[in-house]
């Protein structure tokens, strides 16, 4: 292990890309604006502001949060994450070691972060855990390495358009269940007898679409309140089930295509020198310009269908069409990297970014530190259901505060933050 340990080292605070540590900072603060509203509440009400007929400040933070930033912050952080497992790579097989192979330790790596992603999901009882997920899709990244940038952006063209079909199909079988539902209640209206299949029909939208379905969904939310007020334990309790859920059936069905898709574009980000702010100023501006035009676009539409329809899913199909999620945040996700590098390039508030550097630097400790700082409010003090949805937001901006302020104080002291030391031990033996 001391061979491996010396010539396989984590990498050096001088091998660091500032730029995108700026990058992960932001989106590793944005990720909590997305996280908040699961970790407050029942998870039925974080995107659909109409269950409890929110209005004023609840239903403004709740439009700017979903349209302007639902996925996208998750979306940059991916692409981070497949950007930096091929500046891992690269940098393994420069080192040429003959005792250990570049795939020793990037595996190794990834093996260490599913045990992170467990401890996160089932100990700080966050079923929203995005680690896992990482772990699994980064084991699919490897073989890819030596690819092409246009055949990596291929591949995760092809996983995102594939996602909008799913979900787009998803949406008409909606849709559909809907038709044949009300169709066979005209039926029985009629006193027409029907046969096994308009029964089974007419059970099957009855069961999805009762008429008391919104006062169903009330009462479960304050059954979750209920629930998740009774501290740790419990809390850890209720939440094992949906975590389980979230990391099978989810996330075979669509966290993992998910998060592969922004991995493979992340990686060729990287190998065009994009990611690392070599580009022209101008290929930024441009490149910005389009991508957010494009994903504020469909926004735009979107959220407009969705307030609309009331985010009822049942008619998503004929009102929207196509599902176009994937789309639009990777344009948003696309456009604020733009930005963020051009400010950062230009030292447009470059005080700012040395800051968000560092919470960069610390991404993975301060990704598990907010579950723990959410676990203490929530979970353990009772603050569960007790928020309105944009008093969570003044919690967002303490914890962004002293994760900033924690960073930039640790990382004069220490190389690493403490989760990511703990992780290089683990990975490589040594500090």
């Amino acid at each position: 292990m001391s061979t491996t340990s010396a010539s396989l080292a984590p990498v050096s605070l001088e091998q660091r890309i500032s730029v995108i540590d700026a990058v992960r900072g932001v989106a590793i603060l944005g990720i909590l604006m997305m996280n908040i509203p699961y970790f407050s509440d029942s998870a039925v009400l974080a995107d659909n502001p109409f269950i409890l007929e929110e209005t004023g400040k609840n239903f403004y933070t709740w439009l700017v949060v979903y349209g302007a930033f639902e996925g996208t912050m998750r979306g940059l952080f991916s692409l981070l994450f497949g950007a930096g497992a091929m500046l891992l790579i690269t940098r393994l097989e420069k080192k040429n070691d003959p005792n250990v192979t570049p795939a020793d330790i990037y595996y190794r790596r990834l093996l260490w972060l599913l045990g992170f992603g467990l401890f996160n999901a089932y100990v700080l009882a966050w079923p929203g855990d995005i680690l896992f997920t990482y772990a699994i899709g980064g084991l699919f990244l490897y073989p890819f390495r030596k690819m092409k940038p246009w055949g990596l952006v291929v591949i995760g063209m092809l996983i995102i358009v594939s996602l909008v079909g799913r979900t787009s199909y998803q949406w008409y079988s909606f849709h559909q269940e809907r038709v044949k539902g009300e169709k066979v209640l005209q039926l029985k209206s009629q006193g027409i007898t029907l046969n096994d299949e308009q029964q089974a029909q007419l059970h099957t939208w009855m069961m999805t679409r009762p008429p008391e379905s919104k006062r169903a969904t009330e009462m479960e939310v304050l059954e979750t309140r209920k629930s998740l007020q009774k501290g740790y334990v419990n809390a850890v309790m209720a939440n094992a089930p949906v975590t389980q859920r979230f990391q099978t059936t989810d996330f075979i069905g669509g966290w993992l295509l998910d998060a592969l898709g922004f991995f493979f574009i992340g990686m060729a980000l990287y190998k065009w020198d994009f990611i690392t702010g070599r580009r022209s100023n101008r290929f930024y501006l441009i490149l910005m310009f389009i991508s957010l035009l494009i994903g504020f676009g469909i926004s735009f539409y979107s959220m407009s269908r969705f307030i609309e329809l009331r985010m009822d899913k049942y008619f998503f199909w004929e009102k929207i069409g196509l599902a176009l999620y994937q789309i639009r945040r990777l344009g948003q996700a696309l456009g604020y990297m733009c930005l963020i590098i051009l400010l950062y390039k230009n030292n447009v508030f470059s005080f700012l970014w040395r800051w968000l550097s560092k919470v960069g630097q610390m991404a993975f400790s301060n990704y598990l530190m907010q579950q723990m700082i959410c676990l203490l409010i929530f979970y353990v003090c009772g603050y569960f259901g007790k928020l309105e949805r944009y008093e969570t937001y003044y919690v967002v901006l303490a914890i962004w505060i002293f994760q900033i302020i924690f960073s930039n104080i640790w990382l004069r002291y220490f190389t690493y933050g403490p989760f990511e030391w703990l992780w290089r031990r683990l990975t490589y033996g040594r500090q």
